[in-house]
């Protein structure tokens, strides 16, 4: 750290001077939006934000928190409010609902208006709701899902299913009941009702019939498919596939030789259920999320009338739900390192990016460490027990270690391990969410839609009107087309009607 520059006020009034500059120069951008990327960490609340900004600082050697992350960059920033129709604090599939679909809704449901009912398939019929991912296609537009956990999840699953459940991810999660309703399973549904052109993330055992052998795990009983239809979902994906250049793959040398340029459809399918966190990944068997998103992208990028992508870093949230602060700021760190592949290959005058949570968690950043301070590290001040504690910490979660009345003691526990369990402040088997608003960031067309403290369910109206999908159209019926090539074109045509009418004033003068 420079603290002799720091001390120096003139270093803070210049650094201030050019943030205000920029912000005076910024022009806004009211192009209809030929491309959404739509980056979603999940359970990524503003701690999460901060403290990865800190460690990604830190593992450049650097003190961190003056680190600028890719997601820093955005100029339009605005808050959402998080909870459900039913609940105070949400969960990933009531929240999906909102900002995908446009609907608010209830607690474990995905793609259903708050009429439907957990678990009640009833309830369901004629309360289904689609998202922006369905109006990106139906405009003609390319579309996909990226996701750290499985493809199934709430957060993926809202992009294209309706259930009364999050939890039935293959016809064995569905009560029989609920089946003679009608009801379908989630992995049926990704089949049969969007056509997506680009499916990455997990989930295989819930695509296979029951105890088929995963190729990777052929001796994990618990790795092996899970319907008992004993359809095969991934060869029934191969067969409709038929006539168009199609790929499965499960492991990244396969992965690796998909060549976007001449595919039109690829499913990837890397684990049997989620996907590994980043530092436990092995780089010879799954891509990071920065890989899949710039294949992704290459694939979808090829249709001229643009693309929908959703990419979520799915396992932000689960790592959370462990009390593990480490994996879940590394997992945010990549997440960040995927937004910036996702700038790179894209232009930003057609493209709107829009980065936001859809929940938090209790999950805390205190104590008043130094500057520079490693931020999976101790507080320098110790509580008044005289034993020392972390500066990340969780209000609730599998961290809870107090034993006849006194906490552990950490004088000689390493904390910056990625298996460390943060402590908490009360007993859960799992870390719950937390209900504070949640960040969104934006740039791009229309992106300055994405400011003040909205309703989350505000995001999928604003991202639908800048790209001209869905229900509102208003924006392309009075704006220009954000092709460079048709402009040039128009602007020639009225130079060609303007001297059309000169010639004939001149003419009609001569006469």
């Amino acid at each position: 750290m420079n603290t002799v520059e720091e001390e120096n006020p003139e270093f803070w009034r210049s650094q201030a001077r050019k943030t205000l500059q920029s912000a005076l120069d910024r022009k806004l951008n009211t192009n209809v939006a030929k491309n959404i990327l739509f980056f979603l960490g999940d359970g990524m609340g503003i701690t999460t934000y901060t403290a990865a900004r800190i460690l990604k600082g830190q593992l450049q050697n650097q003190t961190g928190e003056e680190t600028v992350m890719t997601m820093d960059t955005f100029p339009h920033v605005g808050l959402a409010k998080t909870y459900s129709v039913d609940f105070q604090i949400a969960d990933s599939a009531a929240t999906a609902t909102a900002y995908l679909c446009g609907v608010k809704t209830n607690l474990n449901t995905i793609g259903v208006n708050a009429a439907a009912r957990n678990g009640i398939c009833k309830t369901q019929k004629g309360n289904e709701v689609t998202s922006i991912l369905k109006w990106a296609k139906d405009a003609g537009k390319s579309v996909g899902i990226v996701t750290s956990t499985r493809v199934q999840h709430a957060t993926p699953a809202t992009s294209y299913a309706h259930s009364a459940s999050r939890k039935w991810y293959s016809d064995a999660d569905v009560p029989a009941g609920a089946k003679k309703d009608g009801c379908t399973d989630i992995s049926s549904q990704l089949l049969k009702n969007v056509d997506i052109d680009v499916i990455i993330g997990g989930g295989r055992k819930y695509m296979t019939p029951q105890y088929t052998k995963d190729p990777e795990y052929p001796t994990d009983f618990s790795a092996r498919g899970k319907r008992k239809d004993k359809r095969n979902l991934i060869e029934e994906w191969k067969s409709m596939k038929r006539g168009k250049v199609a790929h499965y793959v499960w492991n990244k040398s396969d992965f690796d030789a998909v060549n976007p340029e001449n595919t039109d459809y690829l499913m990837a399918l890397f684990e049997p259920g989620d996907l590994r966190f980043e530092e436990e990944r092995d780089p010879k068997m799954d891509p990071s999320i920065v890989e899949t998103t710039e294949k992704a992208i290459r694939i979808l990028q090829k249709n001229p009338k643009g693309f929908f992508l959703l990419v979520e870093g799915g396992r932000i949230d689960q790592a959370h739900h462990a009390g593990r602060g480490y994996m879940a700021l590394h997992e945010t760190v990549a997440f960040d390192n995927a937004i910036a592949k996702g700038l790179e290959l894209t232009k930003e005058h057609e493209t709107l990016t829009v980065v936001m949570a859809d929940h938090s968690h209790p999950f805390t950043l205190n104590g008043f460490p130094f500057r520079g301070q490693s931020i999976l590290g101790k507080s320098p001040l110790w509580g008044i027990d005289m034993l020392p504690y972390t500066t990340l910490m969780y209000g609730n979660g599998p961290g809870y270690k107090i034993r006849n009345g006194t906490r552990p003691d950490l004088r000689n526990v390493n904390t910056k391990t990625k298996d460390y369990v943060q402590v908490s402040a009360a007993p859960t088997e799992s870390t719950t969410h937390s209900g504070e608003d949640v960040a969104v960031l934006a740039r791009g067309p229309m992106a300055h839609l994405f400011q003040g403290v909205n309703e989350q369910n505000y995001i999928a109206h604003a991202m639908g009107y800048a790209a001209c999908v869905g229900a509102d159209l208003r924006h392309c019926q009075t704006q220009p087309t954000h092709d460079p090539d048709r402009n040039r074109a128009g602007a020639a045509a009225h130079v060609s009607v303007a001297l059309l009418f000169s010639l004939l004033l001149t003419l009609t003068l001569l006469m």
